[in-house]
């Protein structure tokens, strides 16, 4: 049976850039909600959330932590007389929030986007010295691809240099016109005390050592007319939304807080509004009062249905079909996450979007087309586990022991197979050369990597055919550092690396054409393939298109697949210095064949050599990934920072001031980059600190091509 209705679902993540405070908002809202007795630190290493030995020593997220817990609005139940009236109001108010906190740290972006794709609303941290911060722009986009509503929490207010009406601002000025203050901060830095409700017009302080009995009083005198000025902006960009307040509005007449509050939630669905609250979690200061914001805006699962309906296909007719988000549809599920458990093993993450998930039946995987069984299934609370009979519409959970299943599987009713649409990652743009130190670790290696690679689409395997040696690719130094790491703790795996390798790659600027033809004649049956091939460049982030433009059977349609095979086995290797080749579009219009000779061998090798000679004659060029760099020092090493910049061929985008340092954005190649972290720690007497993450990929300068072609023939 059902123990909450769908329209008391919320299904959201915690995200940000690192440092702003996720994990310890997060901390919070387990205490708050009952889930945890004991407050866990960050800085103490026992954050429930950050269950990973790794998150615990450093200090950061690395893997999305699902947990689920359970909120009566403070409104409500501020308006009980006694504790039996507030345990009916509780009983009947309260609400299910299935919460995934997300990494904040660039590397980790597949953690944001798998999770992001299955949620219905956010809520965004910021830092309240710092405003947005590079990561905080990317999640921003994120969010903003998957149509998710979102909220936005202004942490750290108690810090020095803290100021909301900067990281306002900033959000303003940098991600959104519409975000719109629903709270104001009563005092700052050390002197924040509590907020201001915009809506209430009413003052709330945090008492009690946990900060978990809140005082309701009047607003500060001196900061009345501010209140108020900042209310009637949120009045106004609140009315707009629906005809009837703004006719409310204009005949002067006060607007009702519920009616203020049921607009900015339709509105904040459709994100056309998003409300902005503030507060410091490390002081136990707002958390309430944001979760009191995630039932008033965030959608339940009912909501979403209308900005993004669940769509998919029918895989044999290809034909879409729409899904409604309840119990009586055929069962719809997305799995979005593999985990490898120590004490369970393999563990897929899901969420229900229609039906009901039974333990004991048979689903199909439709995605690959096969069928398993679901033997457990658990809801998560971060590394612990709760035993579950069956999961319903809306509901987030994982399985044990799928044996088929991988990140962006649909997983549905045998009888009514749908294709949900698939999660796209990003390809790696950094690689290291790995080598098991022992015999005995060479075949563990080979299991560790594989689990790892199912668990992170971002972690790729690959071979170099000229030297044997095993080259893993991922998203960044502390990324494969961290695998590496893992495979060691979790799979005892002792292995050496090499020095990181940029993922350069390789493209034409221009077109041409050119033949291949693969002849051989050795005694008896010989071999046979001719093919002519055009090729033309494509817009970045294309990829590979094959064309095939044969007419009147010059070529054999069984041979065709084997040129595009031979041309996509070239692409792997390039023809610069032997990097992938990508955004090319290769046209096979003309050929021949031999009745007798011809194979399938033969046109494969035919297309590989047409495809290089064309490549060759199109103007290849080499591409470098370019970084998006935010470096923060103080003023007086400034002219040392950008000049060092300068020198790695960066390029300086814009200069801010933040209280009295300096923050430098710019784009720098990524092979410049490599042990920046200990150049500028010296450069800044240890005061200077910087951000990175992928951008874009750009041409390579000739000079600098000509260094790494001859350093690829050393």
């Amino acid at each position: 049976m059902r123990q909450y209705p769908i329209e008391k679902y919320r299904d959201i993540g915690i995200i940000a850039h690192i440092d702003a405070g996720k994990t310890t908002v997060s901390e919070r809202v387990l205490f708050y909600t009952g889930i945890s007795h004991k407050i866990g630190e960050v800085h103490e290493g026992a954050a429930v959330m950050d269950w990973m030995e790794q998150e615990r020593e450093r200090g950061i997220t690395i893997t999305s932590a699902a947990t689920t817990c359970f909120w009566t609005s403070t409104r409500d139940l501020s308006r009980a007389k006694d504790d039996d009236e507030k345990q009916i109001i509780r009983k009947e108010g309260e609400y299910r929030i299935n919460i995934i906190d997300t990494p904040g740290h660039v590397d980790f972006t597949v953690e944001v986007e798998r999770s992001l794709r299955v949620l219905d609303g956010g809520v965004v941290v910021f830092d309240g010295v710092a405003g947005v911060e590079p990561q905080s722009e990317t999640v921003w986009h994120q969010a903003d691809k998957y149509r998710v509503p979102r909220i936005c929490f202004i942490n750290k207010l108690d810090r020095m240099g803290a100021s909301f009406n900067f990281s306002f601002n900033s959000i303003k000025e940098r991600l959104t016109p519409n975000a719109i203050a629903v709270q104001m901060p009563i005092g700052a830095e050390a002197n924040f005390e509590g907020v201001i409700d915009l809506i209430e017009m009413k003052a709330y302080f945090f008492e009690g050592e946990h900060g978990e009995k809140i005082t309701e009083k009047e607003i500060p005198a001196d900061l009345k007319s501010e209140a108020e000025k900042t209310r009637t902006e949120l009045i106004e960009k609140v009315v707009e939304k629906d005809e009837a307040l703004m006719e409310k509005y204009l005949a002067g007449e006060e607007i009702p807080a519920n009616d203020i509050r049921k607009t900015l939630r339709k509105a904040t669905t459709s994100t056309e509004l998003i409300p902005v609250l503030c507060g410091s979690a490390l002081k136990n200061k707002g958390v309430q009062l944001m979760l009191d914001a995630v039932l008033d805006y965030l959608p339940s699962p009912l909501d979403i249905e209308e900005i993004k309906p669940i769509k998919g296909t029918d895989p044999k007719t290809e034909a879409e079909i729409i899904r409604q988000p309840n119990d009586s549809e055929p069962l719809t599920a997305l799995a979005f996450k593999i985990a490898t458990d120590p004490f369970v093993g393999n563990l897929t993450y899901f969420r229900v979007y229609g039906g009901v998930l039974k333990k004991g039946t048979y689903i199909l995987n439709s995605t690959k087309g096969e069928q398993e069984r679901i033997g457990r299934i658990v809801r998560m609370h971060s590394n612990k586990r709760e035993e579950v009979e069956e999961m319903y519409a809306g509901d987030l959970g994982a399985i044990v022991g799928l044996k088929n299943t991988s990140t962006g599987d649909t997983l549905c009713d045998p009888a009514s197979p749908i294709v949900l649409e698939k999660i796209t990652f990003p390809e790696p743009v950094i690689s290291v050369r790995i080598e098991p130190k022992t015999k005995a670790d060479q075949e563990k290696m080979g299991i560790a990597m594989r689990r790892l690679a199912e668990e992170d689409p971002t972690f790729k395997i690959s071979t170099d055919h000229e030297t044997g040696d095993t080259i893993i690719g991922g998203m960044g130094e502390l990324h494969l550092e961290i695998l590496v790491d893992r495979m060691k703790r979790e799979f005892n795996v002792e292995a050496n690396t090499g020095r990181p390798q940029v993922a350069y790659r390789e493209t034409i600027k221009g077109e041409a054409e050119a033949e291949g033809k693969y002849v051989r004649q050795s005694g008896g049956r010989g071999q046979y393939g001719h093919a002519w091939l055009k090729v033309k460049p494509l817009e970045g982030g294309k990829g590979f298109v094959f064309v095939n433009q044969i007419k009147g059977g010059a070529i054999p349609q069984e041979f065709i697949p084997a040129v595009e095979k031979g041309v996509k086995e070239a692409l792997d290797k390039g023809v610069v210095a032997g990097f992938p080749m990508t955004d090319v579009e290769v046209a096979l219009y003309d050929g021949s064949f031999h009745e007798v000779d011809s194979s399938e061998m033969a046109f494969k090798i035919a297309g590989a050599m047409a495809f290089q000679e064309a490549a060759k004659r199109a103007k290849p060029i080499l591409m470098e990934p370019i970084m998006k760099v935010q470096v923060i020092a103080p003023a007086e090493f400034l002219g040392d920072v950008t000049g060092d910049l300068n020198s790695k061929r960066g390029r300086i985008e814009a200069m801010n001031d933040r209280a009295n340092i300096k923050v430098i954005d710019c784009k720098v190649p990524l092979s410049e980059m490599f042990g920046y972290a200990t150049k500028l720690r010296s450069m800044t007497q240890g005061r200077g600190s910087f951000s990175m993450e992928f951008d874009h990929y750009e041409e390579v300068p000739g000079n600098i091509t000509q260094q790494i072609v001859e350093g690829k023939k050393q």
